[in-house]
């Protein structure tokens, strides 16, 4: 199950890449005072729905389907309702979808469309604007259009005051990915003056280009190696840990080399860090930070690294809004965002696991170890043990089924977060006594 979602990314990459010439195109219409801010809506709005219909084909609809009730909501309902009622009919139109392909994989025991896979990727992009957009009126920071909605004006001024919320939900950089892209920004870009418009660098996307290419050797390289060697139904002993290893490691180029294309896609059509930020809104934030990711010895801080913009979004949407258990709240809510597959939920949750542990581990560390030897010893012992764990917990996130699961837990590899268990459960008691 795994390998699909790791191939779809690829025809992901494809409709990503056509999209860089319209991203292009936009960026540099921009700069014409002829360009006003309802063309530039318009064209972002289309290019969407031109980007979801060559993706998706007829399966675009449940993407429409969402955004149209989402704005309905907004434009119907007052400040405070707004994110409970949005956020309650994304999460269930999502979900239905995600039980669509729980039947598909599980009940008809067939390989999905990848048109499917596609949109339900696109769904979870949305449902993070969705949510953010919702927010943004809750607390006050957008000021949505709910209150002349009931007034006796034309159908075309409701579509204008709609226009805005239609285009951000849909524009089509950030259709199939990217960092997520707050209204704040998004508006502020497309209102911007022309003569504010951020300039297109070719160094920086020759750069970024090169760093791309050279993800996808070493993807091509990684993707030999594990097809050469024998998969987790099929190793012995400690050779099960190299092969979760390996194939973590595809995985994560997987990713790096899609995030760098979507931040670039975004960066292309005005939407990247160059623009500058808005009153009161937090900066921009590129899913990829690789040296730190691969260079960390602490779970918590690869877990606030890894895609840093859904990171702080799920800060934002459930930890920062849960008042019992926070962070098994976050990562129980990340296993439905992403499904509720079998893998996704033990994968979920053994991560909050891990980062409490981690916590507890590296506070008892700070206390305990004085010599700087010790201290580059127990960094690189750290260092290992993280990227180990993370690659367990990728293969059963990836894996999803049962079946692969089952193979993941009785292997070697489940002896790297059982000993954080254990650690945990003796530093926790410790604490208990001292407190």
């Amino acid at each position: 199950m795994g390998w699909l979602r790791l191939f779809f990314l690829h025809p992901v990459s494809l409709y990503q890449g056509s999209a860089f010439p319209f991203a292009l195109l936009f960026n540099y219409l921009c700069r014409m005072d002829s360009f006003s801010t309802r063309a530039r809506h318009l064209f972002l709005l289309a290019g969407g729905g031109a980007l979801a219909l060559a993706a998706m084909g007829s399966f675009a609809v449940l993407v429409f389907i969402p955004a149209l009730g989402t704005v309905v909501l907004i434009c119907s309902l007052g400040p405070q309702e707004v994110h409970r009622w949005t956020f309650f009919f994304q999460m269930s139109w999502q979900t239905l979808c995600h039980l669509g392909l729980h039947y598909t994989e599980y009940y008809l025991q067939e390989p999905p469309s990848m048109r499917f896979c596609i949109t339900l990727s696109s769904l979870m992009l949305l449902t993070q604007r969705v949510t953010s957009l919702s927010l943004d009126i809750c607390e006050g920071k957008v000021e949505a259009a709910s209150q002349d909605i009931r007034s006796r004006i034309s159908l075309s001024e409701h579509l204008c005051k709609a226009l805005p919320y239609f285009s951000y939900l849909l524009f089509f950089p950030g259709l199939l990915g990217g960092p997520l892209c707050s209204f704040q920004r998004f508006q502020a870009r497309v209102q911007g003056s022309s003569s504010l418009c951020p300039r297109f660098s070719f160094w920086a996307f020759t750069w970024k280009g090169l760093q791309i290419l050279g993800l996808e050797c070493l993807t091509v390289v990684m993707r030999r190696v594990v097809s050469a060697g024998v998969g987790l139904s099929d190793c012995h002993q400690l050779q099960c840990i190299y092969v979760m290893w390996s194939t973590a490691g595809l995985f994560k180029l997987t990713y790096y080399s899609h995030w760098l294309l979507d931040d670039s896609l975004l960066c292309a059509a005005g939407f990247g860090p160059e623009f500058g930020e808005s009153p009161g809104e937090e900066g921009y934030l590129p899913d990829a930070d690789i040296w730190m990711l691969e260079t960390t010895h602490r779970i918590s801080l690869f877990t606030r690294k890894w895609n840093q913009s859904t990171a702080r979004w799920l800060r934002r949407l459930i930890f920062q809004q849960g008042r019992a258990w926070p962070l098994l709240q976050t990562f129980a809510f990340s296993a439905w965002w992403h499904g509720l597959h079998p893998g996704q939920v033990f994968g979920f949750l053994c991560w909050a696991v891990m980062v409490k542990a981690d916590y507890l581990i590296h506070t008892s560390a700070k206390l305990f170890i004085r010599s700087w030897l010790m201290w580059l010893l127990y960094r690189t012992l750290t260092w290992a043990h993280t990227q180990l764990i993370i690659a367990y917990i990728m293969l059963a996130v990836e894996g999803r089924s049962l079946c692969s699961l089952w193979l993941l837990c009785n292997s070697y590899s489940s002896v790297f977060p059982v000993v954080y268990c254990i650690l945990l459960f003796l530093l926790a008691k410790r604490k208990h006594k001292v407190n």
